[in-house]
């Protein structure tokens, strides 16, 4: 089970500062289609709950990128920041923009069916396909990815 700890980051040109208050330790990597094209390769993440603060506000640009979920980033680096699904207020972050990355571990891997051959994670994780994934969302949610 995860671990909770308060957390704070930046994005890559310090203009957007981001506060967690219960960013979970443990990172899940998603290869669905979109993670990878919205980033360029997976999209390692941690789930950070509704208790998030993000600003400043105007520094933040929001992209609808699903019927359940919008996309946020930097809008002067362009850092990406975050995964918010509005219904249920959840903020699913790259691990990357935190400071606090000493205890940190790779526990899941979704979408693993769409997982390009040219990449490997070395770590021993809980990997899930797609069709797995899904029916472990609640119902609302069941089209939702990383």
């Amino acid at each position: 089970m995860s671990n909770k700890t308060a957390a704070s980051g930046q994005c890559l040109c310090g203009a957007v500062t981001i506060t967690a208050a219960n960013m979970h330790t443990d990172v899940s990597i998603c290869h669905c289609s979109m993670c990878r094209k919205w980033g360029g390769g997976p999209f390692l993440a941690t789930h950070c709950g509704s208790d998030v603060i993000i600003e400043p506000a105007e520094k933040v640009k929001r992209y609808r990128s699903s019927a359940w979920a919008e996309r946020g980033f930097c809008t002067d680096c362009g850092s990406h920041l975050f995964y918010h699904m509005p219904e249920s207020k959840e903020y699913i972050m790259p691990i990357g923009l935190f400071e606090q990355q000493q205890q940190i571990d790779v526990k899941s891997q979704i979408f693993i069916d769409e997982k390009p051959g040219y990449y490997d994670f070395a770590n021993q994780t809980k990997n899930m396909t797609g069709q797995k994934f899904l029916p472990c969302m609640p119902p609302s949610k069941t089209n939702t990815t990383l």
